[in-house]
């Protein structure tokens, strides 16, 4: 999670303290970070991540089967089939979630379990068997899409509610990162760009090679330690290394 909150400060000039809003197929975090190791997080998932959903949810329409998704991962065919739906055409279906919770975490199991219930009215209603494709999987695709995005906008908006209040960041000098690879589905990107700029924050979002390349970013973190001047031996070599 440090990794994904700091790499933004490898290509702009973002200031501590921030808001992270970590996306990926294994977290959905959002994190207040005021330096290199303080972090505080504010709302997290209580069961499964919004990429692990794209996933599943892409595998169980079968978008593999679709020439124009060859090569893609799971949530970049969902994403692509998706731009082509009615997003409106089954929202109904997906209603809202945790409106009672009196904090900032998330959860994606309902989600998934209303989609694959969806899929499967939808596959019986037309009749398809085996890796046959729905004819409606773009309105499907769309709609799972839409009813994700707005789970994780009504959970954000609580989370910069309690921010405001607490008053956590300075009003003018508010920045939300957003990070992982759920950062790069341009869809989602777009509606935290439009929450972001309605309630005074700027976005920031890595590119996409630094939102997926665990590589560059634990580099990135290890400099960040380095020029904080934590965390480095003063004489490496009297460091002791063993092997395992």
């Amino acid at each position: 999670m440090r990794a994904h909150a700091l790499t933004i400060r490898m290509t702009d000039r973002v200031n501590f303290p921030y808001l992270v809003f970590l996306l990926s197929g294994g977290h959905c975090l959002l994190a207040l970070v005021r330096g290199v190791e303080d972090f505080s997080i504010i709302g997290e998932s209580i069961d499964d991540a919004p990429g692990e959903a794209f996933d599943k949810i892409a595998r169980r329409l079968k978008l593999k089967n679709l020439a124009e998704c060859s090569g893609m991962s799971g949530g970049e065919s969902l994403q692509h089939v998706a731009s082509q739906g009615d997003p409106l055409s089954f929202i109904d279906r997906f209603p809202s979630i945790m409106g009672k919770y009196r904090d900032c975490n998330f959860s994606f199991s309902g989600i998934k379990t209303t989609a694959v219930r969806l899929i499967a009215k939808e596959e019986e209603k037309h009749g398809i068997v085996g890796d046959g494709i729905l004819p409606n999987v773009a309105d499907v695709a769309a709609a799972f899409q839409l009813g994700l995005t707005r789970h994780l906008v009504r959970r954000l908006l609580r989370c910069m509610i309690f921010i405001e209040q607490k008053e956590l960041l300075k009003a003018g000098e508010m920045t939300l990162v957003l990070s992982g690879g759920v950062a790069c589905n341009s869809f989602i990107r777009q509606v935290i760009g439009q929450v972001c700029e309605s309630n005074g924050y700027t976005l920031k979002v890595p590119s996409p090679k630094l939102c997926t390349d665990n590589g560059i970013m634990i580099a990135w973190n290890g400099v960040e330690y380095l020029k904080a001047g934590m965390g480095v031996a003063p004489d490496p070599g009297s460091v002791d290394i063993e092997p395992k």
